[in-house]
């Protein structure tokens, strides 16, 4: 991504959440996201190799009709976790680009790949990670408080509504949804750390 703005308006931050929802949550589980001007941070886990198997076989089989598409998706076959989940991920950016760009009358990237990312391989990780990504609006100056940006899930987590975002297991993580709000509340005036992102080259 070249810093330049990636969301100009509210449309755009809501199809780029119907198409996440689309291409990616067939393949990843979400616990957190934040998406800023011109970046998001997004705090998933791929999903079994059981449920990847099922999701790739129903597009095959979806696609049975059409050769040229059937060809394309039966070279899945053959690939590996990585390989599927990287696939979603750009259909995902090359939908949400073309769109973009037809809409703002640009041309070139949108997306800087390979895209940043981090192994959570530890709890307080987890912990800290979550309160990182809800507090990004607000460490960037978009908002005084956290409740107040709209497109991230710290309030969309409290909602009781059936969603694909893990919402159950995110406040049941911190204990209850009281827990869950306190520990938020008494981190807003906490300094980032930067190092807590460890990004991959």
């Amino acid at each position: 991504m070249d810093r330049k703005p990636m969301f100009h308006n509210s449309g755009n931050y809501i199809y780029f959440l119907n198409k996440y929802d689309e291409y990616l949550s067939p393949v990843l589980n979400t616990y957190a996201y934040c998406l800023l001007g011109n970046h998001f941070h997004l705090l998933v886990r791929i999903k079994t190799l059981e449920e990847l198997i099922t999701f790739k076989n129903a597009q095959i089989k979806f696609a049975s009709d059409d050769s040229t598409t059937f060809k394309k998706l039966s070279n899945l076959a053959n690939q590996n976790v990585h390989d599927i989940v990287s696939h979603q991920f750009r259909k995902f950016f090359q939908c949400y680009s073309m769109a973009f760009n037809k809409q703002n009358k640009r041309i070139g990237t949108l997306f800087q790949t390979p895209f940043k990312r981090a192994l959570v391989n530890n709890d307080s990780y987890f912990t800290q990670l979550i309160y990182y990504i809800h507090s990004n609006a607000q460490h960037h100056g978009l908002v005084t408080d956290i409740n107040d940006w709209e497109w991230s899930s710290y309030c969309r987590i409290l909602i009781d509504k059936p969603s694909k975002l893990k919402k159950e297991e995110v406040i049941k993580w911190f204990g209850l949804k009281s827990d869950y709000l306190k520990f938020h509340s008494e981190n807003q005036k906490m300094v980032i750390n930067e190092n807590i992102i460890l990004e991959d080259d």
